[in-house]
C-alpha cells in the first residue's frame, strides 16, 4: 500500500542545518511531484516546497527560499528537504505528500518534529 514515511527531524539551534528525508513506497515513486508541508504550533499547515518528477523543476515559500533546498533521489524512492539558517520560527510537523490523481488524491505521510530552540 501507499506509504509515505517521514525522518531526519529533532532539535537544533538557531542557524542550524537538518536534512529531512521522506521514504515512499507502493507507487511508481518517479512518475509524481512531491512536496514538503509544515505545520507549526497553533498554525495552519503551509506549503514549504515542490519538485517535479523528475527533480527538473522546484518552487519554494517566499518564507523559505534560499534557506531550504527539496531534492529527490528516484533510485532510492526518497524526497529530501534541506533546512538550512533555521529560525525558531521554522518549528514546525513538516509533512511529505504527493497527488496521486483524482482516484487517489493527496496521499501524507505521518509528518516528523523539526524543533529550533532559543
Amino acid at each position: 500500500q501507499v506509504q509515505l514515511v517521514e525522518s531526519g527531524g529533532g532539535l537544533v539551534q538557531p542557524g542550524g542545518s537538518l536534512r529531512l528525508s521522506c521514504a515512499a513506497s507502493g507507487f511508481t515513486f518517479s512518475f509524481y511531484d512531491m512536496s514538503w508541508y509544515r505545520q507549526p504550533p497553533g498554525k495552519e499547515r503551509e506549503l514549504v516546497a515542490t519538485i517535479t518528477s523528475t527533480g527538473s523543476t522546484t518552487n519554494y515559500a517566499d518564507s523559505v527560499k534560499g534557506r531550504f533546498t527539496i531534492s529527490r533521489d528516484n533510485a532510492k524512492n526518497t524526497v529530501y528537504l534541506q533546512l538550512n539558517s533555521l529560525n525558531p520560527e521554522d518549528t514546525a510537523v513538516y509533512y511529505c505528500k504527493t497527488n496521486l490523481g483524482i482516484r487517489r488524491g493527496p496521499y501524507w505521510g505521518q509528518g516528523t518534529q523539526v524543533t529550533v530552540s532559543s
